[in-house]
């Protein structure tokens, strides 16, 4: 090949590379919008987020390791509307505590919306157990800048030894919560019961392994959401957001088996939270720093 012909071939190729990169820029562009972002360093490590079902338009978030035990009522703006705070155990376990995720749904009364948030952090997988607290929604939590309130907690014991999870999500349908592990070439899923008696210790049941492509640590699962009607699946990564249609009569954990659809995502710092939209058109991501910004997107069928 002649050398204005090799000059010719490189300018076409970059000329794709060039166009190709700006056609998906617009792409992603079309598919999300920055709502807002976290208005307080407080809220500088984020790894959680949850739509409220009683509260309108606003979500409940916390931070990773290291924070006391509380939760930020927050707008889609990042405006802190209350910070709610909850009893936990004080245990000497190894590893102490790290709330990695938090979700809404039902639970003992009928009617009523409660909170669950994820102490499954486990770094070097050493915890003997892992803990969920559930606090009741209530609308007072958004009326005072500061709230107490009591938790009520469940232990929860890997059937195959100790795990590092980030991602817990609630089947509002089965009434069953779920945890996806976080790290290895394959993650699994877990399931324990809604109802349970307080400070109770359960097993939780292995449902089925997952397997997502990528390299380490980018395909390492951070977070996970069902929408509120039980009929869609997100689970994200470092790096994609992966989407679920839930058929009828399916469990959840079986939906997840089935091959996902990946979402439009712009990659974050340390993203590791996503949630749902109360009526599910939508999902929100929002990751650990000081004013992080929020993403939204919407989700297929509302594209």
């Amino acid at each position: 090949m002649s050398r204005q012909k090799k000059i010719w071939v490189l300018l076409a190729i970059v000329m794709v590379v060039f166009f190709s990169a700006y056609g998906w820029h617009r792409y992603l562009g079309q598919k999300y919008s920055i709502s807002g972002r976290l208005q307080n360093k407080e809220a500088d490590e984020i790894s959680g987020i949850t739509a409220s079902t009683i509260n309108k338009d606003v979500y409940y978030a916390h931070n990773d390791s290291g924070d006391t035990s509380r939760i930020f009522a927050i707008t889609t703006e990042g405006k802190i509307l209350s910070t709610i705070y909850y009893n936990w155990q004080h245990t000497t376990q190894p590893g102490g505590h790290d709330c990695e995720d938090i979700s809404t749904g039902p639970g003992p009364i009928k009617g009523a919306d409660y909170i669950y948030i994820a102490d499954i952090g486990d770094n070097f997988s050493a915890r003997p157990f892992v803990t969920i607290y559930r606090l009741r929604d209530r609308p007072s939590f958004i009326i005072q800048k500061e709230t107490h309130t009591k938790a009520v907690a469940i232990n929860l014991i890997y059937p195959d030894g100790a795990k590092d999870a980030e991602a817990m999500m609630i089947d509002p349908v089965d009434e069953l919560m779920y945890i996806v592990t976080k790290r290895y070439d394959s993650v699994s899923v877990y399931t324990a019961p809604l109802k349970y008696k307080p400070n109770d210790t359960l097993k939780l049941t292995k449902r089925c392994k997952l397997f997502f492509a990528g390299l380490k640590p980018l395909k390492w699962i951070t977070a996970a959401d069902i929408s509120k009607d039980g009929k869609q699946v997100l689970v994200k990564n470092y790096q994609k957001v992966f989407y679920w249609k839930r058929q009828p009569g399916e469990a959840i954990w079986q939906t997840l088996q089935r091959k996902p659809l990946e979402l439009p995502y712009q990659q974050e710092k340390l993203g590791e939270a996503i949630a749902f939209t109360p009526g599910g058109s939508g999902y929100f991501t929002t990751s650990e720093g000081a004013y992080a910004p929020i993403y939204y997107y919407k989700t297929p069928g509302f594209f």
